[in-house]
């Protein structure tokens, strides 16, 4: 089982190009020439604009704990973020979700309700029908096809995808009242929702080769394991110089059988020279290894002659032409200039951007986080890669700064950083001595190429994180002026993953979960042997009172509900909660409290409106814990507890709110002791005053625009 794939919403586009071809072209209204003459002509409309004037940076990751150590150990390199907090109270905890994952956590920040609200639990959900996994944010249904005789081609017909999060976004509020309000890389802002002004969406954005994107080695060494965490290896051989395969792209729904589109990839090898020349198309890139191309298009050909053509864009890392090639690939992103799909509104603006800026990572979650826990990357390739990302990013915030600046209505500006936290998950270890994947000899590896600093090595990973978002913060308290309301926020903060706990192999070694006759849990992860074993395929419901899903969730096998649940709902299962919930709280690892609260649904959901379909219980994790990657994907791993050892994050906020609070700072002054997320909503509503939805559960924090 693998998670839900791109080929439903692929099959929608192609639909949509061939009844209403819409290439998105270059609108006036944004054009940056026009508006650094706007506002050479007057600055002085950032005072008198017709509405407010706020600016929200968001942070993915950013710990309130980390960040006040970072600004007192590095004054000078944090100085614009001292120079916020003195304008308001200093830096503050902001609450973050139950559980504190990314969908979850945005959701709030979104919709200004809680999960039981806005219906997203986890970055994975269940279907009760089949105990298998969906996706969280978007629902699917698939639709079917007409065949063409004798031709090998179809016409799809039907299907839909749609999101999953109930409640309205505050900026499509805020737009119904007329206030501008520009969105840049909004998480879960997939399928787009409109503002009076440009939204971009963010995280869990598809790439369009796949719903997250997949990378490629090309390599004349690949490994022997076949499973990835996002990605493939495809073996080349070098003959007469050159090195002849094709990149892969998306699922072509027009062709019988659904293969895979591909275009020819020609690689010339020249050794003497130390060089190759890539030919991809019409394309042609030159390349010395440990070299970067620039962003490369790609068409994939879905019908002959051209009539039904996709357009992509790729980057490339030249790896190593010696003793063994090795070639990446990024995962093929939608071109900004020509999307197959709406990856923005309105639908020209990512042209625009792109026209402005160049070619940028349209997929969702951009840094190669995949191709490091494969190690396709060092954790220096990582890192260098990141770096592109966030300095793209850096000229993405200049483009919306002047964009907002120019504007003289006033209004809303959201930007979205993602470098904290993505790195973090992956670089963490290096900065973490008791970390089980602590290597000192990386840790130990000069940094200084990428930090700017002279004499860091990875050890300072996480300071130089935080030290690369001051300059991005001065950008902003530079230009938008003294009378805007600035706030700097994250949706959770961060802690070390040390200790991966698997939540089905303790159900069932406790005889919650009870295999069929003849099945075993997993080999060891290291058993060349190990094959995944899926509660879906595996388990024996007859016998079976509950199951994991998800980073955090476990369900009841509940009659009436699950397919074959057999837990009566009433006494019973309220029995049956309070018993879990009171043994997964005393479990105790080598001294160490592994779970901090096992939350009821019931009670941390009470009176949201879509209860019915969370988890029965949010295990909150202590920090140095986490359900494990297989556990989390519904599968019975070996042993209960394991070192993190790699191959996934080594630092999480998958744990209980309590371990990884976010981070506000505002240079207004708060009146709440206890922010939240989604206090943050009514508060940007009520600043425009617009009265929040009758369903949102936060609080006026009391900041006044001054």
């Amino acid at each position: 089982m693998t998670l839900p794939r791109w080929t439903a919403y692929v099959a929608l586009a192609v639909i949509a190009i061939l009844f209403a071809s819409a290439i998105p072209k270059r609108s006036k209204s944004t054009d940056p020439t026009a508006a650094r003459a706007a506002q050479a002509r007057s600055s002085a409309h950032l005072a008198e604009s017709k509405y407010p004037r706020v600016v929200v940076l968001g942070i993915d990751g950013m710990d309130p704990d980390i960040l006040r150590d970072v600004m007192e150990r590095h004054p000078d390199g944090m100085a614009n973020f001292h120079r916020l907090a003195k304008m308001g109270q200093g830096v503050r905890e902001l609450g973050t979700s139950t559980p504190p994952q990314s969908p979850v956590a945005w959701s709030n920040f979104i919709t200004g309700r809680g999960p039981g609200g806005h219906g997203v639990f986890d970055f994975i959900h269940r279907d009760p029908k089949t105990y298998d996994i969906i996706a969280s944010t978007v629902t699917s249904e698939p639709g079917g096809s007409v065949g063409i005789p004798l031709t090998g081609f179809k016409v799809p017909t039907g299907g839909s995808s749609e999101s999953n999060r109930t409640g309205r976004a505050f900026w499509s509020i805020l737009g119904d009242n007329g206030v501008p309000a520009d969105l840049y890389r909004m998480p879960i802002n997939y399928p787009v929702e409109p503002a009076n002004g440009v939204s971009f969406p963010g995280m869990l954005t598809p790439a369009l080769d796949s719903a997250y994107g997949m990378y490629t080695l090309f390599t004349t060494d690949p490994p022997t394991r076949t499973e990835t965490s996002g990605g493939r290896f495809r073996a080349v051989r070098l003959r007469d110089g050159a090195i002849r395969t094709q990149l892969e792209g998306p699922v072509n729904p027009l062709r019988d059988g659904d293969p895979t589109a591909t275009v020819p990839l020609t690689i010339y090898v020249d050794e003497d020279a130390d060089a190759a020349i890539l030919e991809l198309g019409d394309e042609r890139v030159v390349m010395e290894p440990g070299q970067w191309s620039r962003f490369v298009p790609v068409t994939f050909g879905m019908l002959p002659g051209g009539a039904m053509d996709l357009s992509g864009i790729v980057r490339f890392k030249l790896k190593s032409l010696s003793p063994e090639f090795a070639l990446y690939a990024s995962p093929v992103n939608f071109d900004p200039s020509n999307p197959a799909d709406t990856i923005s509104l309105p639908e020209d603006a990512s042209a625009d951007l792109a026209e402005a800026i160049g070619p940028y990572f349209t997929q969702g979650m951009a840094e190669e986080v995949s191709a490091l826990k494969d190690l396709a990357f060092t954790d220096a390739e990582f890192m260098e890669q990141a770096d592109l990302v966030y300095r793209e990013r850096g000229r993405m915030l200049d483009y919306a700064l002047e964009r907002y600046t120019a504007k003289k209505d006033g209004g809303l500006l959201f930007f979205y950083v993602s470098s904290v936290d993505l790195a973090m998950h992956m670089m963490w270890r290096h900065s973490d001595p008791e970390h089980p994947f602590f290597q000192p000899e990386i840790a130990d590896e000069d940094s200084s190429w990428w930090s700017d600093r002279d004499g860091t090595t990875w050890r300072n990973v996480i300071d130089d994180l935080y030290l690369k978002m001051d300059p991005l913060l001065g950008k902003v308290l530079d230009q938008v002026g003294d009378d805007t309301l600035v706030m700097v926020m994250s949706d959770h903060g961060f802690a070390p993953y040390r200790r991966k706990f698997s939540l089905n192999t303790w159900l069932l070694e406790n005889r919650y979960l009870v295999l069929k006759d003849g099945r075993s849990r997993e080999k060891e992860e290291n058993d060349p042997g190990l094959v995944p074993v899926s509660i879906a395929s595996a388990v024996d419901w007859s016998k079976s009172k509950a199951y994991g899903i998800g980073f955090n969730g476990l369900y009841l096998n509940l009659k009436g509900r699950e397919a074959e649940g057999i837990v009566e709902p009433g006494a019973e299962a309220e029995m049956l909660l309070a018993e879990l919930k009171g043994r997964l709280e005393a479990l105790d690892d080598q001294g160490r409290r592994v779970v901090i609260s096992a939350d009821l649904a019931s009670e941390v959901y009470a009176g949201g409106e879509r209860l019915a379909e969370a988890p029965d219980v949010v295990v909150g994790y202590n920090s140095g814990y986490g359900n494990s990657d297989e556990a989390t994907q519904g599968r019975i791993p070996a042993r209960v507890f394991t070192d993190n050892l790699g191959g996934t994050f080594n630092g999480s906020h998958l744990m209980h709110p309590s371990v990884v609070n976010g981070v506000l700072l505002t240079n207004a002054k708060v009146g709440l002791a206890d922010p939240k997320l989604e206090d943050l909503t009514v508060t940007l509503l009520r600043a425009y005053g617009v009265e929040p939805d009758p369903k949102m559960v936060g609080r006026d924090i009391l900041i006044p625009i001054r």
